[in-house]
């Protein structure tokens, strides 16, 4: 296939028998690899109260990665902007700009919170979300020194730092709006992510900060020797997922053989399977097919590998074999 911009997005997942401290320097070990494999950027991101998530402060997280490494684009997906007071966001990406000049990102999102009990505990709600687009003028405008307070961002004012938009829900149309790169998933539902595509290109404004469109299409993607093996590569968050929509609570990551030998009820089954199915997975050659296939339909400018599972070295084989195939 034709060579494409390859891109990691790592939650810093939790694994069953492993600690949150575990999972933080497993990110920046697999940063590490990704830089020797030629990946274009990496980028973690932010959670609170998960038990099944340790990145919970990806700017703090993102200063690690930089330091362990030395030319691999580092940010995040994303710093979730209702959570915090924007001029501390561009303080943070301007500290981090600073110490690590040309290589951070700043990814942006509007979620607020994966409970009540969390937006509570932040002292926010979901209406929050709402005033999105405001607060991201107002994070870009302290990179700028336009702010009508007469406040000055240090270090941020008159850095760039290449924001880009997470396109959930009416995200594709604010990133068209403030003329921002936009990264969009998942793979899974290929019909809507097209939709926000063709919306994003269609009612995108030229900015400074991006003078034509740019399209990051995000998901999960598992390569191995075999079929099989992809699939098993998928069994981990897949199970993670149902045991969440079942019971209320985002779990660890369990090996994929403890979750194959667990006896589901019909819901947790139906749950497991449909998590299974939809993302791009199987041998070095299908995956180079079914790749190419929504490159060509989404005429996308680069790939946010978005996988997570129990087995970190199966994990880092799969960035192995998919940065070969796609490195033309």
């Amino acid at each position: 296939m034709e060579p494409v911009r390859l891109s990691v997005l790592d939650r810093s997942r939790t694994r069953e028998g492993h600690t949150h401290p575990e999972a933080l320097r497993d990110t920046v070990r697999l940063a590490e690899e990704l830089e020797r494999l030629g990946y274009h950027r990496v980028w973690v991101s932010e959670h609170h109260g998960v038990p099944g998530v340790a990145g919970s402060a990806p700017t703090v997280l993102a200063a690690a990665v930089a330091a362990a490494t030395r030319t691999i684009r580092v940010g995040t997906g994303g710093v979730m902007l209702p959570n915090h007071r924007p001029l501390v966001v561009a303080e943070q990406f301007g500290v981090l700009e600073s110490l690590f000049p040309g290589r951070i990102d700043m990814g942006l999102g509007r979620s607020v919170g994966f409970t009540d009990g969390v937006r509570r505990a932040l002292g926010r709600d979901k209406g929050d979300a709402e005033d999105f687009e405001a607060q991201l003028r107002e994070l870009l405008g302290w990179f700028r020194g336009t702010s009508p307070t007469g406040v000055r961002a240090r270090p941020a004012e008159g850095l760039t730092v290449p924001p880009f938009v997470l396109a959930m829900g009416e995200g594709a149309g604010i990133a068209a709006r403030a003329g921002l790169p936009m990264v969009i998933g998942d793979l899974r539902n290929r019909e809507k992510m097209r939709r926000g595509i063709d919306h994003y290109r269609e009612h995108f404004r030229p900015s400074e900060w991006a003078p034509e469109p740019y399209v990051v299409i995000s998901g999960t993607i598992a390569v191995a020797a075999t079929p099989e093996e992809a699939r098993r590569l998928l069994v981990p968050e897949a199970w993670a997922m149902a045991y969440s929509r079942t019971h209320g609570t985002f779990p660890p990551l369990a090996p994929a053989e403890h979750v194959e030998a667990l006896t589901m009820t019909a819901k947790e089954r139906g749950f497991h399977e449909s998590g299974l199915t939809g993302h791009i997975a199987g041998t070095e050659e299908q995956v180079a097919d079914e790749l190419e296939t929504v490159l060509k339909e989404t005429g996308a400018q680069e790939v946010l590998v978005t996988t997570s599972t129990y087995d970190r070295e199966a994990l880092l084989d799969s960035y192995r074999r998919l940065a070969a195939i796609t490195s033309g």
